[in-house]
């Protein structure tokens, strides 16, 4: 079996964070693991509490998971401080990580801030540079690049000023779920030179708490499986389009994702 490990927050509601991680890794046929940085206090409406992990637990919990179960693939989510960030990508460089897929989570569907100012410039020196690939949304997108984004064209500025200005080989998604009428993704790819849109289908539900920590989630688990990063990235958002589809109604607010819409595991 497969192993893919989060490093993420906790969702106390369930929807995102280590909790919809772990749910999409089960629906692909994986073992999921977790190292959690710190616990949200959380639900469909808003983010009501941050509590961080200790920077060296976390590199304990890193320790544990990769001397005993090494994961294939791993997804990072949610890091709120730069201490965390370093203890991290010191770990993820001793144990050679392979398939690193960073969500540089900033703010939470809801609104609310998940990042400290000082982690948001940390990011780019210390997590960035190990990825395969980096996944932000359009708001994240801006913040990472300095460029207002409001057509395609700026998508792909942004994506590959982020990927010029990363000191490594990552490759960047850009996504572009709230641009349009579409929901096209645009990958670029610095290693090829070359950029290509993902397209998708824009589904009318207003229930979307965790998109990103699933569809970052779901791109780690292609890749553990084998497959290229541009074929990983198709399947995972075919895989996040049907859960929105699936239309799961929970909550008062922004409700989560069916990770198990197919009533049986996602094959990768």
């Amino acid at each position: 079996m497969k192993t893919v490990l989060t490093i993420a927050g906790s969702d106390s509601s369930g929807g995102a964070g280590i909790q919809a991680d772990m749910k999409t890794i089960t629906m692909h046929g994986m073992y999921a693991m977790s190292a959690v940085t710190a616990l949200t206090a959380q639900n469909t409406t808003g983010v009501y509490g941050v509590m961080e992990a200790d920077a060296s637990f976390v590199g304990l919990q890193l320790d544990c998971i990769f001397q005993d179960i090494r994961p294939d693939a791993v997804k990072i989510g949610m890091v709120s401080n730069g201490d965390i960030m370093k203890a991290i990508a010191a770990k993820l460089r001793e144990y050679r990580a392979a398939h690193v897929v960073v969500d540089p989570v900033m703010v939470a569907t809801s609104g609310s801030s998940l990042m400290r100012e000082e982690a948001v410039q940390a990011l780019g020196k210390t997590l960035l540079p190990l990825a395969e690939v980096v996944t932000p949304n359009l708001s994240e997108a801006e913040n990472l690049s300095g460029i207002p984004i409001g057509t395609k064209e700026d998508m792909e500025q942004a994506a590959q000023k982020i990927a010029l200005e990363i000191h490594g080989t990552a490759a960047v998604l850009v996504k572009g779920g709230h641009l349009s009428e579409e929901a096209d993704d645009y990958l670029y790819l610095p290693r090829e030179e070359r950029g290509v849109w993902i397209p998708g289908e824009r589904i009318q539900n207003p229930n979307t708490h965790g998109t990103g920590c699933t569809l970052s989630s779901a791109i780690a688990c292609e890749l553990a499986a084998g497959h290229g990063l541009e074929e990983s990235v198709r399947r995972a958002k075919a895989y996040l389009t049907g859960a929105i589809a699936a239309g799961l109604d929970l909550g008062k607010g922004r409700g989560p994702l069916n990770h198990m819409y197919l009533g049986r595991t996602w094959i990768s």
